[in-house]
């Protein structure tokens, strides 16, 4: 009994909710309480304001990011910008990359898979990216699943990115 109360000591708590985004059209279930911030960020040229809401659960970050696109040429130049700054964020290696079938009003969907490494508080820790980004007619969005590569749960994963709905 005390070794069942240890494991669970040790594993975190997903106390998933859903959370709809505060200045784009989506839902989304986040496993713990999220917090949204927005600022401008140059996308390979273009200046945009990205709102990012993200929560945290130990050393992982799930995070949603949107930024409006004037037109669908935007939006997909968009979701590339953003998804060669993500792996060059953690001077990462795409392991994975593939493009899923898109769904009713999106022009392409792209999930990635990358490892790298941190910076900041833990430098050199080895990362695992899960990321997938989504362009729209009129926005850009990505979802982010971020942490140490071996505290990653897939099954979390699947949950965050099954559980986004742009309307």
């Amino acid at each position: 009994m005390a070794g069942a109360a240890l494991l669970s000591a040790c594993s975190p708590t997903y106390d998933w909710r859903e959370v709809p985004g505060t200045d784009a059209p989506y839902i989304a279930s986040f496993p713990a309480k999220p917090a949204t911030h927005s600022r401008a960020i140059d996308l390979n040229g273009m200046k945009v304001t990205m709102t990012m809401t993200a929560a945290q659960v130990e050393d992982i970050t799930f995070a949603v990011g949107s930024v409006p696109a004037a037109d669908a040429k935007t939006s997909l130049a968009s979701v590339n910008a953003m998804k060669t700054a993500m792996v060059k964020n953690i001077g990462g290696t795409v392991r994975h990359e593939k493009m899923l079938p898109p769904a009713l009003n999106q022009l392409q969907v792209i999930d990635v898979e990358a490892t790298g490494k941190a910076a900041g508080n833990n430098p050199g820790q080895s990362l695992i990216l899960f990321a997938r980004f989504i362009a729209k007619p009129d926005r850009a969005y990505q979802l982010i699943v971020i942490g140490p590569e071996q505290a990653v749960p897939r099954e979390e994963v699947d949950m965050f990115f099954s559980s986004f709905k742009a309307n």
